[in-house]
């Protein structure tokens, strides 16, 4: 096979020495024109190709790639967040290498270790198992990392999550408003940490408004829309069926919205998460948004400051939510109101 041209051979035929080539290649100053000239000419004829890695490695970077950890590379969710750390690492000259730990900690376990083996400069991890002590070696040696969406367990690390509990609080709280006492409750499962803190949101929002938690009303563990759908039915044909639902993430939510326009229910419906085609849906209902991008760009940039020498003490950093509402009213309108939901910014651990 033909072997790939070096920096001696373009020194040989551009009649420089091989410090000239690299200098040439680095955009260095103080390069007389005439030899520039020469130079990019033998890189041209030559089809030489710069050492990437070994450049990084000069300036002090590793390989000026990073790695994302993510749970499905198929979810939109996590696609968007995917697209933004890779637009902020261009921005910073930086490779992207993107890994799917399919829910499963074992197999986060294994991506971890083989983006660092890769000798990634830093990682962006949304975290599938509970306990990340694993991190620690790798930590100590230097290896930067910033959690996405879920905090660590059993490190001190940064961290870019949504304001889980205050989005639940609003969502309950905008139900109880309009006069709905009977909420059924419907999420994933409370070992994870966004279902977890939602349902805490949702207590302490039925709490402060003196309504008593109805065990009867809330079904945790569904983790697809069929399951939700099946959870929508069993309460709606229960003696004293709930007039609202509440559910925790947005495919329970389109789980709900199938039930509840298969049966023709005038039930609220208040969801978490925004999706694709929400205000398409059949039937109005009111998500609880936030900016997707944002948490993914948050994490990025927070992962540049750690490789750019940033020593801080470890920060939490909080995307805020809003209610917005969604779905086809009925005669072909779209409500568009967004309510703003309060957040408390940026917070150190």
């Amino acid at each position: 096979m033909k072997q790939r041209p070096t920096i001696s051979d373009v020194a040989a035929l551009a009649g420089v020495s091989p410090k000239t080539v690299s200098r040439v290649i680095n955009n260095e100053p103080n390069v007389r024109p005439e030899l520039v000239e020469r130079v990019l000419a033998a890189i041209g004829e030559l089809g030489f190709r710069r050492n990437a890695m070994a450049s990084s490695l000069r300036s002090g970077r590793e390989t000026a790639t990073i790695g994302l950890i993510i749970e499905d590379l198929a979810n939109p969710f996590y696609s968007t967040i995917a697209a933004e750390v890779a637009r902020v690492a261009r921005a910073h000259d930086t490779h992207l290498i993107t890994v799917s730990s399919e829910e499963d900690p074992e197999l986060e376990q294994r991506q971890f270790a083989q983006l660092c083996q890769r000798r990634v400069d830093g990682l962006v991890i949304v975290p599938a198992g509970a306990d990340h002590s694993y991190t620690r070696p790798e930590a100590e040696m230097g290896m930067r990392m910033v959690f996405l969406d879920r905090p660590p367990s059993g490190i001190l690390a940064d961290s870019v999550l949504v304001d889980n509990a205050a989005g639940a609080r609003a969502g309950i709280g905008s139900l109880l408003a309009d006069g709905h006492r009977r909420i059924g409750v419907i999420v994933d499962s409370p070992a994870i940490h966004t279902a977890r803190e939602r349902l805490a949101g949702v207590r302490t929002a039925l709490a402060g408004a003196g309504v008593p938690y109805d065990d009867s009303l809330v079904r945790a563990g569904v983790g697809d829309p069929e399951g939700a759908a099946r959870a929508v039915a069993a309460m709606l044909d229960a003696d004293d069926p709930p007039t609202a639902f509440f559910t925790g993430n947005n495919r329970i939510t389109v789980g709900a919205v199938r039930e509840l326009f298969r049966r023709g229910s005038g039930a609220a419906l208040m969801g978490f998460d925004d999706f694709e085609l929400s205000a398409l849906m059949p039937r109005p209902l009111t998500v609880i948004a936030y900016d997707v991008r944002e948490l993914g760009r948050a994490a990025a940039v927070r992962l540049f400051e750690r490789i750019g020498g940033d020593a801080s003490w470890p920060s939490e950093i909080t995307i805020p939510t809003r209610l917005v509402r969604r779905g086809v009213e009925a005669g072909g309108d779209r409500a568009s109101r967004v309510r703003p939901v309060a957040g408390p910014g940026s917070r150190s651990r």
